[in-house]
């Protein structure tokens, strides 16, 4: 019965991690579409971080104009794999239930957008150096993954010596 909770806890913490980053990627979204002006950069924090409006139909840096649709599809497929991962593995910790959460709520940021309008609003500029202009959806998935990739290797490592003792007859 323990167990059970446990993992519905997992589960839930996913899922509302998730949420939140939805609702907070496509709200950020919406009042950039209601307060900026296409290419106009906006100061937000000085020489740091400037606001600006654009439409990228790509992924990262722009890259693959054009195949919103594919996009589309990898997204479907990291959010069903990470779900998938959170339910099958009953000892995963809350940190790696939580990062995959982010990650899937970027995830479904963006394809909200693609699949609304075939392009992902983006609107953080940096000031200081040429990069590419990105939003809170990317934010999720750049730190989920990093944290992610962390928890998890430090998770597995913790793991490894329960499991790869030498059995008494191995010895």
């Amino acid at each position: 019965m323990a167990l059970a909770r446990s993992k519905a806890r997992r589960e839930a913490i996913f899922g509302l991690v998730a949420l939140i980053c939805v609702i907070a990627d496509q709200a950020t979204k919406a009042l950039a579409r209601e307060y900026l002006a296409p290419g106009e950069a906006v100061p937000f924090i000085p020489g740091l971080l400037n606001l600006q409006f654009t439409v990228n139909t790509g992924a990262a840096f722009s890259m693959g104009e054009g195949l919103s649709w594919l996009f589309a599809a990898i997204a479907i497929v990291v959010v069903v794999a990470l779900a998938i991962g959170v339910w099958r593995t009953g000892d995963l910790p809350i940190s790696l239930c939580v990062f995959a959460g982010v990650i899937a709520g970027g995830a479904v940021g963006n394809l909200i957008d693609r699949l609304a309008s075939g392009g992902v609003v983006d609107f953080f500029a940096t000031a200081f150096m040429d990069f590419p202009i990105f939003n809170v959806a990317d934010v999720c998935i750049d730190v989920g993954v990093i944290l992610g990739f962390i928890g998890y290797v430090v998770w597995d490592k913790n793991r490894e010596p329960a499991s790869s003792e030498p059995h008494e007859d191995e010895a």
